[in-house]
């Protein structure tokens, strides 16, 4: 049976079949050309909107496009591998530069230990610490007194003579602190009263020496040529009085000047000397000060500049602009540049210039404090201490000391960041006690009783790096002895640090006699020693002087811990351990 026209078998009648075939070349779709369009259309309508505005801004087409991306892509990566070349290139040529083109700078090379002798001669009691050579290492400088063929001589031929001294006269020495050799020696002065090694003077620095009878002197520290030398008029039938100050520049040659006091019966004159030339600026102008003692200058925090004179009982006060006044008889250009401080003029009674204090007795010294808003004053009695603020002049605090006192001042950390004072008072005849008293309120926070003949060196200190400080004594410490030998004993070196507050290292000891003792950092923050002085003492006949040096830690790994409360609380090699692993800290 035949289907009917029109119709197709197994299909509804009236319905039109759509027959799609596979897009191959040379066959067309059935049921018009057109149908995969639309339904390409259909699925990614987007692409072809986006295609017909390409072809309607004359723009490239997709193939067009996919080229063009892929010569970009391929430009950029050529640009990176360009870059990183280029990066790795410049990284290897810095560091064969630092590596081999440019050096490493040299660390200087310090022996542990030395020792310099100066036969035939007398030590002063002074030393000062700077770095001459400027090889990145402190060195010392001291004074002693010799003949011409006596003292050592170092590059250049120096003698009293040559420099129109009479035999034996002082001299400074510059010795290296790296191995103890002789920088240079300059004869200074018939007779030593003052030295101060940190005068500055414009680039360079000196050494500022005010000897006996009545001269001045600055010494190049570098060279150790005196670059002028003159006699003072003002100690005429009058006594020069040290320390000499060094003031700011009064006479506008732009290098600092000093200032000099000389006693005259109950008056004090003043004179002030270019640092430049050692031209005098101007003299005279007398101060009452009966029984003048010492004297310290002060700066404020407005940059006044204060001079303090004290004497057995009494403080008095000048400002520098007056003393430069009455010195040259009109302000001129010093007087037009120094300042006066308001509090400080209250502070001062007008009429006598004395300071009012707190607490009474005999006078011993002055001492600058570093403080929290500025430097303060410590005023030492016989069996006192009172700290004065700094900035208004008046009383902080007065503590009460076991009585007498018997040693300068010396300044240390007990607690972190804080300012306290070391004292020595003299307990018996042959036994001192050590006290360590709070900056802050006076109080007495540690103490100790050593076993101590005359003439045993002061405390010293060394700051670490945990904000306090290392604590040397020197005496013997005896707990069961009641100190009545009639023979001194002996002088042993102790180190105290805060932290461990009941241990004693006992470091080492000395049978001679010790004119000074000191600890220095010889490199910032590093290489701690201390530094002997010993030998004759000037005033007595001349032998031989030796400045010697120690390392700390060598002293250290040998020591001897000593429990205070005779309780061993550690070993002994874990207290030197950790001794040992403290770090120090240079001051600022």
């Amino acid at each position: 049976m035949r289907a009917p026209a029109g119709r197709a078998l197994g299909r509804p009648a009236g319905r039109a079949t759509r027959r799609y075939t596979h897009n191959r070349p040379g066959m067309m779709e059935e049921g018009g050309g057109g149908g995969g369009k639309d339904l390409e259309a259909e699925i990614r309508p987007l692409k072809k909107e986006a295609a017909a505005a390409g072809g309607q801004r004359g723009g490239p087409g997709p193939a067009a496009a996919a080229g063009t991306g892929k010569k970009s892509a391929g430009r950029l990566q050529r640009w990176r591998t360009a870059a990183f070349f280029l990066s790795l290139f410049l990284c290897l040529t810095v560091v064969f530069a630092f590596s081999f083109i440019i050096p490493c700078p040299v660390r200087p090379v310090s022996q542990k230990a030395w020792r310099a002798a100066f036969p035939g001669a007398a030590a002063y009691r002074s030393l000062e610490v700077q770095d001459v050579d400027q090889d990145r290492v402190q060195d010392i400088l001291f004074a002693f007194r010799a003949a011409d063929s006596a003292h050592n001589s170092s590059s250049r031929n120096r003698s009293c003579s040559r420099e129109g001294l009479p035999s034996p006269c002082a001299f400074i020495a510059a010795v290296s602190g790296a191995n103890g050799s002789t920088l240079w020696e300059e004869p200074v002065a018939e007779d030593l009263q003052f030295m101060d090694c940190s005068f500055q003077r414009g680039e360079s620095q000196g050494c500022v020496v005010m000897g006996k009878p009545a001269s001045l002197a600055v010494i190049d520290l570098k060279t150790g040529e005196t670059v002028w030398r003159v006699t003072s008029n003002l100690a005429l039938n009058s006594t020069m009085l040290s320390p000499l100050l060094i003031v700011p520049d009064v006479n506008g040659d732009g290098v600092p000047d000093l200032l000099v006091f000389a006693a005259a019966g109950e008056e004090v004159r003043s004179a002030f000397y270019s640092g430049k030339s050692g031209e005098e600026i101007g003299s005279g102008g007398g101060l009452r000060v009966p029984g003048w003692r010492g004297h310290l200058m002060q700066v404020t925090q407005t940059g006044a500049h204060y001079v303090l004179f004290y004497t057995a009982n009494a403080l008095y006060g000048y400002s520098l602009k007056q003393l430069y006044t009455r010195a040259s008889g009109s302000e001129g250009h010093g007087g037009t540049s120094l300042k006066e401080d308001p509090r400080w003029q209250t502070a001062i009674d007008e009429a006598t210039h004395q300071v009012p204090l707190l607490s009474t007795g005999e006078i011993r010294s002055l001492t600058k404090v570093p403080g929290r808003s500025g430097t303060d004053i410590l005023l030492m009695r016989s069996a006192t201490l009172e700290l004065l603020d700094g900035q208004r002049l008046g009383s902080m605090w007065a503590s009460d000391v076991m009585p007498p006192i018997q040693s300068e001042p010396v300044l240390g950390s007990f607690a972190p960041d804080e300012v306290d004072v070391v004292v020595e008072s003299r307990a018996a005849p042959n036994r001192k006690k050590i006290l360590i008293v709070e900056g802050s309120s006076g109080d007495t926070t540690w103490e100790l009783d050593l076993l101590s003949g005359t003439g045993t060196p002061a405390p010293a200190t060394l700051p670490t790096a945990d904000h306090r400080s290392f604590f040397f004594f020197w005496g013997d410490y005896q707990p069961d002895r009641n100190g009545t030998e009639p023979e001194g004993p002996p002088q042993n070196l102790y180190l105290f640090h805060p932290s461990f507050p009941n241990v004693l290292l006992w470091m080492n000891n000395s049978t001679e006699a010790i004119v000074a003792f000191q600890t220095v950092l010889f490199e910032r923050s590093r290489h701690a020693c201390y530094v002997l002085l010993t030998g004759p003492e000037t005033g007595s006949g001349p032998g031989l002087v030796v400045l010697s040096k120690r390392k700390l830690k060598e002293d250290m790994a040998g020591g001897h811990v000593i429990w205070l409360n005779q309780l061993a609380q550690d070993t002994e090699q874990n207290i030197r351990d950790r001794f040992l692993r403290m770090r120090y800290r240079s001051p600022r």
